[in-house]
């Protein structure tokens, strides 16, 4: 009997996996949401002007993608989601059961935030969230263009996050500001 192997993409590995897969399906994670929990200090910030990267938090619900990968890809698309999603270890790879839009459940390897780890924010205020993402730059970009992307790829899957909106909002006044 072959193992189903399943990826749980909440953030830009909805829109961008990066890796090739059989299958995608929309699914939905219960007891984490997905928040700008985690200082980043490599993809959009860095160690003297951190910006913040998605986690997944502690509580509610998150819609985000599951992918179903073949199995002889598995090690090579395992490798790849190591360095792309553990540059410093801010997360905790776990197994996680989501239930994807067709009403199955599959267990998925998912990324967690790690809530020991230094780098994490915690549950910061809307406020500063955006200062801190109003104009940090990391190895991947600047910061607010991660949380575009992040909103207008929820949107594509139907998904509207109001919070997430109105930190846009907050972070395009600030940067506003400084210009």
């Amino acid at each position: 009997m072959s193992v189903e192997r399943w990826v749980f993409g909440y953030g830009s590995l909805m829109w961008r996996p990066g890796f090739e897969h059989l299958e995608r399906q929309a699914a939905t994670l219960h007891g984490r949401r997905r928040a700008f929990c985690i200082y980043s200090v490599h993809h959009r910030g860095t160690y003297e002007r951190p910006g913040l990267v998605l986690g997944l938090a502690p509580g509610g619900a998150v819609r985000g993608a599951a992918y179903r990968v073949a199995e002889e890809i598995w090690p090579e698309v395992y490798g790849y989601l190591r360095e792309r999603e553990q540059p410093t270890e801010t997360y905790v790879e776990a197994s996680a059961t989501v239930r994807l839009a067709d009403g199955r459940k599959v267990e998925t390897l998912t990324f967690l935030s790690d809530v020991h780890h230094p780098q994490w924010a915690g549950a910061l205020s809307l406020e500063r969230q955006a200062e801190l993402i109003a104009g940090a730059t990391g190895l991947s970009g600047r910061n607010v263009e991660y949380l575009r992307d992040l909103i207008i790829h929820l949107r594509q899957q139907g998904i509207r996050d109001h919070a997430m909106e109105k930190l846009l909002v907050m972070v395009d006044a600030l940067e506003l500001v400084a210009k």
